[in-house]
């Protein structure tokens, strides 16, 4: 990487780039004739096609739930990705060498490529590691041990090598001299989060059986060590920690291989380990995935949140994982998923019941698998003495905060209902502790779990005149030059009409003036969505020059009126005392007159 993509690489890839082929990845395109496309939207859940592709035009549009935009942005949202990322993918595919630039910021510009370059040796440095460790596992009388404790466990030797589980040898000094002797630096290695802060020539995994963690490009980033000597007084579990190249909050273990099984089923199983996850894919449910050992994180659910509308828990029965299923089912649902809990019988976890009963018996607990809501009141009804008065009331309060993450009145509605059938409690008290459950709340000192966020405030979007007359513009491009000579940014009222034009500004001084680039430069989903939308219907066809100067001509005379009436307001208020006061109201008046000439002409 040397600096920023150039405008010309970008250029390059939508010029070249098939957006008809790279969509058709996702989602089945059949032709409606000319250079439309039509199929089901890769980005809700739909039976009947409302998503259109433009071939000539390179864009897409869904009539359903109004996500639209350019090819980039297609990529970014189906693949999670940066927009430099997404331009990279996209360059790969087309066969399209990438080019940087500086930005004329050198020193910031070499700050950005160094940190750029860092990632990707330490990415390499976990990929020859991972190497290392699985040829220990499958090739030495070292990992005999490791290799014998994973067949046991009934994984196969296809899922071993798909998984790349490999073995960290008991001599905890052997890492740091191989990887030294292979030139890697003492201060490298030391950053790597490899080995002990404290005794640094001391590897951080030694003796255990080793997951390697991937991202999403399946590249080795780091690693999680199950103990093997049952002696030993450590953890049993121990995982890398965050370095400048992993961050473990925002990776899913297995997510690389479940990608495309999460999109074809339209559902994803979150688990609780990396042996509950290989255990899942062994059985051919390759959509299952664990959140590294931590709380389920917000940058985790966005990984899979374009993928599906359905999540699958399925945690340990102890307090600690039905506690995180709890703030699982709480996060997941404010995203707008629906949620069902997996309830195992047989075994401890689904490694063992795939060994004891064979895969069947993991596929029939995902039909088995209940609605979260009668999951969290089956719980409740064990934890609280629901025949007594105190019982029902600490379990209603305890099941508001879940009633308060649902995302529609009528969801709310019929789980109050519900809870009032399963505590034999009447609907209207229900309703009225409910309405009431903050006060309710600080009085019994209740906390709950995860505490519901107050939302933004949300400036609504509005087809007005000022909005159709840059959106005009957005297809029609030649006509901008006439509109920027006679107004700025500031004669804008419409917030969303002022950031279009901001942007169309920004694209004309780069000289990159395309719907291409336009879009591109676009962070507001409401905004590109309505671009797409009047771009792909044609809305603005035949826009004229009388017509863009009528538009000029309001969109001024509304500014001019916006001023005068501020000034008029200063006058108003104003009381004069000293010369200069009187001075300063005379030129308040002189701005005034001149404002309502220019208004009159």
């Amino acid at each position: 990487m040397g600096g920023f993509i150039s405008q010309e690489t970008i250029e390059a890839i939508n010029s070249q780039a098939d957006i008809v082929s790279i969509i058709g990845e996702y989602t089945r395109l059949e032709s409606k004739g000319g250079s439309s496309y039509m199929g089901c939207c890769p980005f809700h859940h739909e039976k009947t096609p409302s998503f259109s592709v433009s071939a000539d035009k390179k864009l897409y549009h869904c009539f359903g739930c109004g996500a639209g935009g350019n090819i980039f942005k297609f990529v970014m949202e189906q693949e999670k990705l940066g927009f430099s990322e997404a331009v990279e993918f996209l360059a790969k595919k087309c066969n399209i060498p990438v080019k940087y630039k500086t930005s004329g910021s050198g020193q910031q510009d070499e700050k950005t490529d160094s940190k750029y370059r860092l990632i990707q040796d330490y990415i390499e440095l976990y990929e020859r590691v991972s190497t290392s460790f699985h040829y220990f596992l499958l090739e030495t009388e070292q990992g005999k041990a490791a290799l014998k404790y994973i067949t046991k466990r009934g994984l196969s030797l296809e899922t071993i090598k798909k998984f790349k589980l490999g073995y960290s040898p008991a001599d905890r000094f052997w890492l740091k001299k191989f990887l030294k002797k292979h030139n890697f630096s003492e201060e490298f290695l030391n950053n790597s989060a490899l080995f002990s802060d404290k005794y640094p020539d001391c590897s951080f995994f030694s003796n255990r059986l080793m997951f390697p963690i991937f991202n999403k490009d399946s590249k080795v980033i780091g690693f999680g060590g199950r103990l093997l000597d049952p002696e030993a007084k450590t953890a049993k579990y121990i995982n890398t920690r965050d370095a400048i190249h992993y961050k473990k909050g925002e990776n899913l273990y297995g997510f690389n291989f479940a990608k495309k099984a999460v999109r074809e089923n339209n559902k994803i199983i979150l688990c609780e380990g990396y042996m509950d996850c290989i255990a899942w894919h062994q059985c051919g449910i390759e959509y299952a995935v664990a959140p590294l050992g931590t709380a389920l994180t917000t940058e985790q659910i966005r990984l899979f949140k374009p993928f599906c509308e359905e999540v699958l828990l399925s945690m340990d029965s102890d307090g600690a994982g039905q506690k995180a299923t709890y703030k699982d089912i709480l996060a997941l649902r404010k995203e707008g998923f629906t949620v069902k809990v997996i309830i195992l019988s047989g075994g401890k976890d689904p490694a063992e019941i795939m060994l004891k009963f064979g895969a069947e018996s993991l596929t029939n607990a995902i039909s088995g698998a209940i609605l979260d809501s009668d999951f969290l009141l089956s719980k409740l009804g064990e934890l609280y003495p629901v025949d007594t008065p105190e019982g029902k009331t600490k379990a209603a309060q305890a099941f508001f905060p879940y009633v308060d993450s649902l995302q529609s009145d009528m969801q709310k509605e019929s789980c109050l209902e519900q809870l009032s059938r399963t505590f034999n409690i009447r609907l209207e008290a229900v309703r009225k502790d409910f309405q009431n459950r903050n006060r309710l709340q600080n009085q019994n000192n209740y906390k709950p779990a995860v505490q519901v966020q107050e939302e933004k405030k949300i400036v609504p979007l509005k087809m007005n005149a000022e909005l159709r007359s840059v959106l005009a513009l957005v297809c029609d491009l030649d006509k901008f030059k006439l509109m920027r000579s006679e107004l700025s940014a500031d004669d804008f009222e419409d917030y969303y009409a002022r950031m279009l034009y901001e942007i169309l500004e920004v694209c004309f001084s780069e000289n990159s003036l395309s719907l291409n680039s336009i879009l591109n430069h676009c962070t507001d989903e409401k905004i590109s969505s309505l671009i797409t939308d009047v771009v792909t219907q044609g809305e603005f066809t035949g826009y004229t020059e009388k017509a863009v100067r009528d538009s000029i001509k309001l969109i001024k005379t509304r500014s001019l009126e916006r001023q005068r009436d501020k000034i008029m307001n200063l006058i108003r208020t104003f009381r004069p005392v000293t010369q200069d006061d009187r001075n300063y109201l005379e030129k308040l008046l002189s701005e005034k007159m001149e404002l309502d000439k220019k208004i009159r002409q």
